[in-house]
């Protein structure tokens, strides 16, 4: 099974309390663009993939919490958030493993999934991991921080992002942030490399949430196509 209490919050950071205020509010506008968009309803089965063990942080599970039809959720993380079920009463927790999900195709109406992508690896692999999401739902919702943004939301450093990501990760190791500077941990997106990640003719719908009148967040968005394309075996 894989690794347990990763720190994606940047918990002892002196910047962790303020900027959990900003993140929730962030999240909670997310999420009414998710209803707004996608109008679940009491019937619509739904897969929230990148759920965090943390109980400390009141923008973490967001979804589960605001969610109202818990009955119909399944939340499924590589770490151990099983304490879910309990605080949620209706909802499923199920732990999977890295890479493939345990889902047959379309079992779930839609897939969910925030601050999550940036997480998973190189651009092969952010590719992939998206596949398999589209590969388990008939609709999709994916959030993440937003690469143009001026202020590093993991790092709390401005700018250096920007930088090509080898010299990005250099001056991260010289910091000490070792965690950070691995590919694995951390690879922000921009608008026109989330793109990259799906189909070229795939009509996915991109927005975007605003902080201090920039764009701070991307979310994507659409319905899968399951027509065959030759060399895609899952496709928009």
């Amino acid at each position: 099974m894989s690794r347990e209490a990763i720190d994606y919050f940047s918990l002892s950071h002196p910047l962790r309390g303020p900027a959990s205020k900003i993140a929730l509010g962030v999240r909670k506008k997310i999420f009414q663009v998710f209803m707004d968009t996608m109008k679940p309803d009491e019937q619509t089965t739904i897969l929230d993939v990148g759920v965090t063990p943390d109980r400390t942080l009141p923008e973490s599970n967001f979804f589960e919490k605001l969610y109202p039809y818990k009955h119909r959720l399944t939340a499924t993380s590589i770490e151990d958030a099983s304490f879910l079920e309990q605080e949620y009463p209706g909802l499923t927790f199920i732990r999977t493993p890295e890479g493939e999900l345990p889902f047959e195709d379309q079992h779930f109406d839609m897939v969910f999934c925030s601050a999550v992508l940036e997480h998973v690896g190189d651009r092969k692999e952010q590719g992939d991991f998206v596949r398999e999401l589209l590969r388990v739902a008939k609709m999709f919702f994916l959030s993440t921080p937003n690469w143009g943004f001026p202020v590093e939301f993991h790092t709390f450093l401005p700018f250096i992002h920007w930088l090509p990501q080898p010299l990005h990760q250099a001056i991260l190791r010289r910091l000490g942030l070792e965690f950070w500077a691995e590919t694995k941990n951390l690879n922000l997106l921009s608008s026109a490399t989330i793109r990259t990640l799906f189909p070229e003719h795939a009509d996915i719908q991109l927005r975007k949430h605003y902080l201090l009148g920039m764009p701070s967040n991307l979310m994507v968005y659409g319905e899968v196509d399951r027509a065959p394309v030759p060399g895609q075996s899952h496709v928009l």
